[in-house]
Parts: C-alpha cells; sequence; structure tokens
C-alpha cells in the first residue's frame, strides 16, 4: 500500500527528470523522461502532457525515481521498460538481447519482398537475438515458416516468448549453434543481421551500448567483419534452395567489401547492395548462388 504524503505533480516529476537525465548526460533527456513517466503511469505520451498538473501517485513516483536512476547510470530505456517496438510490434527485451534497431527493418522489408506470394516457403534468420526478424517474418507472411538459430540459449528463450507473445510459435524453430551449422535443410530466404562491430570501435560506442548491451552480440573481430566473413565463406547448396536468396545486414562501411567477397565466392550471382534511410549501404543481398556454382 502506499504511504500518505502530499503528491508532487506529473508535471513537476517530468521536469525533475529531465533535469536529472540532463544533469547525467543523456542525449535526450526531455524524451527519455516523458517514455519512463508515461509508462510508469500506463498512458500515452500525449495523456501524459496533457494531465501535468495532475497530483503523482507516491507509488508511481517511486518507481518513476528508480527508473530515472537507471537510466542516469547508463541503462537503455528498453531495457528499463523490457520491450523495443520494431515493425509494428513490440519485443521483449532484456540484457542477453541486443535492442533491436529501425535500421534492421530494411532487411524485413527486403525479406518480404521474396517471400510474397511463396505459400509454405521457409526463411532462416541466423543469430536471432530476440527474434525480431523471425517472429516478423512469421507474423507478416502467415503460411511461411522460420527457422531461427542463436548461440545463446538464453537469447533464445527471449526470441521464443517474443514467438508466443505475436501467435507464431507454431510457425517458429529456435534452434541453438553457431552460424549455419543448426541449418540442416535449404531455406529459400536466408536473413543474418550479425555482430559486425570491431573491437577497435569500442571506445567510440555510446556509454549505453557498451555498458549494457552484449557484447557476443555486438562485436566480431577487431574489424567487425569476422562472422560475416565466415558466414559466406561457409555456405553452401545444402543451405540456401536453388532461386533462393541471402540477406546480409551490414556495418557502416562494411558493404563493399561483404558484396566484394560474395562475388568472388560466387561470381556468378547477383550482389546487390541496398542503403538505409541514412544513405549508408545496410543490406547485402546476394541472389543465384548455385546457377555456376561457387568460385
Amino acid at each position: 500500500m502506499c504511504s500518505a504524503h502530499t503528491p508532487t505533480t506529473v508535471g513537476w516529476l517530468l521536469r525533475w527528470g529531465t533535469d536529472q537525465l540532463r544533469a547525467a548526460g543523456v542525449e535526450a533527456p526531455r524524451l527519455d523522461a516523458e517514455v519512463l513517466l508515461a509508462d510508469v503511469l500506463g498512458w500515452t505520451r500525449a495523456q501524459l502532457l496533457a494531465r501535468e498538473e495532475l497530483p503523482m501517485p507516491p507509488c508511481r513516483e517511486a518507481l518513476y525515481r528508480e527508473h530515472v536512476a537507471r537510466r542516469a547510470r547508463g541503462e537503455p530505456v528498453a531495457y528499463i521498460l523490457g520491450r523495443r517496438e520494431f515493425y509494428g510490434r513490440e519485443f521483449t527485451v532484456n540484457r542477453h538481447v541486443l535492442i533491436p534497431r529501425p535500421e534492421t527493418e530494411l532487411l524485413v522489408e527486403l525479406a518480404l519482398a521474396h517471400l510474397a506470394g511463396r505459400p509454405g516457403a521457409l526463411a532462416a534468420d541466423i543469430g536471432t537475438g530476440s527474434g525480431a526478424i523471425a517472429v516478423t517474418l512469421a507474423a507478416e507472411c502467415p503460411d511461411v515458416r522460420v527457422i531461427a538459430t542463436d548461440i545463446s540459449a538464453d537469447a533464445l528463450d527471449v526470441a521464443r516468448r517474443n514467438a508466443v507473445r505475436h501467435g507464431v510459435a507454431d510457425r517458429v524453430q529456435f534452434r541453438l549453434g553457431h552460424l549455419l551449422a543448426p541449418l540442416d535443410v535449404p531455406v529459400y530466404v536466408l536473413c543474418a543481421n550479425l555482430p559486425y562491430v570491431g573491437t577497435d570501435e569500442a571506445p567510440l560506442l555510446p556509454r549505453d551500448v557498451i555498458a549494457y548491451e552484449p557484447h557476443t552480440a555486438l562485436f566480431a573481430g577487431r574489424e567487425g567483419f569476422t562472422l560475416i566473413h565466415e558466414l559466406i565463406t561457409s555456405l553452401t547448396p545444402d543451405h540456401v534452395e536453388r532461386g533462393g536468396t541471402v540477406l546480409l545486414e551490414v556495418g557502416y562501411g562494411h558493404g563493399r567489401r561483404v558484396a566484394e567477397l560474395a562475388s568472388r565466392r560466387w561470381p556468378r550471382a547477383t550482389v546487390r547492395l541496398h542503403k538505409d534511410l541514412a544513405g549508408h549501404d545496410r543490406v547485402v543481398e546476394i541472389a543465384g548462388l548455385w546457377e555456376e556454382g561457387p568460385g
């Protein structure tokens, strides 16, 4: 039960939270303060801003102050709330999985375009993490089945919860293992958003990323190229159906290097670079891998 005391107003507490986060060097203090307070109250941000004069329930105030303290220490808002929106759906997240980024929605859009009109198609999501890609593909394509792999059992537990949450658990298989090792049948679309940050870049990362997000989901060697290189060089006809497509999300500055590696490995394949909304190479598409066999 809440203890009795003179409550502060919602608006006063919002300003207090903003000041605390600004003093801690948070990049968007007002936005984060609003998001955290709206969540504590069970309101939308619009409702929050329209109700600033209302008294703040003391029990809710204590929880909000705790959330602000966690954010001030650098913990990402998504981990504090336990969720993150991706492709119009909310996904459960915790410190066992990378927080889904908007840039990855481009990979999903490309995969959906290839899966359109192919009922019964099988897709794969390598390094699924929270399951955002795998679950979205299954949710958007009711006739598609997905195999989702990851090296982390804890990540797969989160992904399974998201599959149940969005009603696709019967069409997504979760398999523990490294890269393509768990994939025992060829798929029509193979997606991978693998770690692509170099350990040399670690000092440049925001503190909330380096301190809280799982390093196994962030880093792939000094240049961030190790896992993508391994996946491309280990692809065989056992992994992708004839006529199928591989879609790889890549880091800033990696697009041409990944595309060149794919072209050397599969000289007859069609390799395309797709840019994100910021104009950066974001997805490498490899189609027609088996027309002439690997180089």
